[in-house]
């Protein structure tokens, strides 16, 4: 199976029920590890106050022995290149903080950090199931950077869509299937 038939991408609003859902999806089918984790949970949120290091702490509670957690703002492409293999899946959460990271810490690396990634996808040989909001559905941002965000993660969102085999936008905790190659 080519990696491009096995990935999987979560769009939604802040509060969708997206995390959640891809956390469920890519243990669907997966017979946990007695002794080591089974699933790689690469988490891109940094912790810059305390309000947000509540929020990464419980949801490290919330996943659970099945999971290897590396928290990584910029270089996710490298740690799934490096540490998918030892895994049954992983889950990127989330592009969004990334793009984030990306435009305010390294702003010199974020086309190429975005093919990294792109090209990973293309030759990984475990499914990966990656998070992202869609924040184009609202007025036009107010400022220079906020706009760039906006369409940077547009764009990243439609060329990580195009290697998925699988696309599904949450809304209030719903599912919707945007695209979906692995049931033809």
């Amino acid at each position: 199976m080519t990696s491009s038939k096995c990935h999987t991408l979560i769009l939604g609003g802040a509060k969708s029920g997206k995390s959640a859902y891809a956390l469920e999806l890519a243990l669907k089918g997966i017979a946990p590890r007695e002794k080591n984790p089974c699933a790689l949970f690469i988490a891109t949120a940094a912790a810059q106050d305390q309000e947000m290091q509540r929020r990464i702490e419980a949801h490290k509670k919330e996943r659970g022995p099945e999971w290897h957690t590396i928290e990584e703002e910029i270089e996710i492409a490298n740690i799934l290149k490096n540490e998918l293999g030892a895994y049954e899946v992983a889950v990127v959460d989330c592009l969004t903080m990334w793009v984030s990271n990306l435009l305010i810490n390294a702003p010199d690396k974020l086309e190429t950090e975005i093919e990294r990634l792109v090209d990973t996808l293309h030759t990984a040989t475990r499914p990966v199931v990656l998070v992202s909001s869609e924040v184009g559905m609202g007025i036009v941002p107010d400022n220079r950077l906020a706009r760039r965000f906006t369409d940077t993660l547009g764009l990243v969102n439609q060329k990580i869509a195009f290697v998925a085999s699988r696309v599904i936008l949450m809304a209030a905790g719903i599912p919707m299937v945007l695209k979906d190659e692995l049931t033809k």
